[in-house]
């Protein structure tokens, strides 16, 4: 005999809850394969009631995500995470309190408060992704030993959605939250592990979405070393830099000097990975030094 079950639609299902790891990024011997970050593009096209986009940037902040979607109901979750071993970039507490938000400032990655109180920040770093997260992050070590004076900003995103108006998504953060974040008016170099449209898609009705220049991945790779997948894509950290340079105004006069250094740095990491066939040492071993 044939049963059939029917489930009332009220019922509460678990949520569908999809895991992609950061091959796009990390590609080893997979290639191609392995490479498709438009999946995010596929499901941000979805009904706002259901589709929710995270890419944590720690471990901590994975353990939070992934709790949050498996106890979610009738939502199809996307976690974009990496197979390797995860930097750990806040302590559990403030890893819940940051996905809570969907999108915060990392103060403690940033200066704009201590070197200017009252002026704002020269710059807004934006990540979004655990790898772009850590390009950003050296971007901004190498601003403040290159460029003293200069005033930046941290933002870390993690719920995707967020970056949406509410009238768009249900995580979206209102304008004057936005704005608090991004500021109106100052540039926002933007490291996303996706397509850079993605993320212009979602901010065009933003106030200072004029100011947004997004960086991502440009479908260029091959079987090469991790740091090399990114400066194919002109994600590294020192075009990330430069793009800071090339975008504050009272830092117009600096900006021969900064192309100069940062393609100077590029050329060496391509001696030297051909030559040795893994990434620079200052680069395998990079670590946040915290405030200088």
């Amino acid at each position: 005999m044939k049963v059939s079950r029917k489930i009332p639609w009220r019922t509460p299902i678990a949520s569908l809850n999809i895991l992609l790891t950061s091959h796009v990024w990390r590609q080893d011997h997979n290639g191609l394969s392995h490479q498709d970050p438009g999946f995010m593009d596929h499901v941000a096209n979805k009904s706002s009631d259901v589709v929710r986009i995270y890419l944590p940037p720690d471990a901590n902040c994975l353990l939070s995500v992934a709790d949050h979607c498996l106890r979610s109901r009738h939502h199809v979750n996307v976690i974009v995470a990496g197979k390797q071993l995860a930097w750990q970039w806040l302590d559990m507490d403030a890893a819940v309190r940051h996905c809570a938000a969907g999108a915060g400032v990392w103060a403690w990655a940033g200066n704009e408060v201590d070197a200017a109180r009252d002026q704002g920040p020269d710059v807004v770093m934006a990540c979004a992704g655990d790898v772009p997260t850590l390009e950003a992050l050296a971007a901004v070590m190498l601003l403040r030993d290159d460029v003293p004076d200069i005033r930046i900003r941290v933002v870390n995103v993690v719920d995707l959605m967020a970056l949406q108006p509410p009238s768009e998504h249900p995580h979206g953060l209102d304008d004057r939250d936005f704005d608090a974040l991004f500021t109106t008016d100052r540039p926002v170099i933007f490291a996303f592990h996706g397509y850079p449209s993605l993320v212009h898609r979602l901010t065009y009705r933003r106030h200072n979405h004029a100011n947004i220049h997004v960086r991502g991945f440009k479908e260029e790779g091959t079987t090469t070393t991790p740091f090399d997948m990114v400066v194919l894509n002109n994600l590294d950290r020192y075009q990330l830099a430069l793009d800071a340079v090339r975008r504050i105004p009272r830092l117009a006069g600096e900006v021969e000097g900064a192309t100069a250094r940062y393609w100077t740095r590029i050329e060496r990491h391509k001696l030297y990975i051909a030559e040795h066939g893994e990434d620079l040492p200052e680069v395998r071993d990079w670590r946040w030094l915290g405030s200088t």
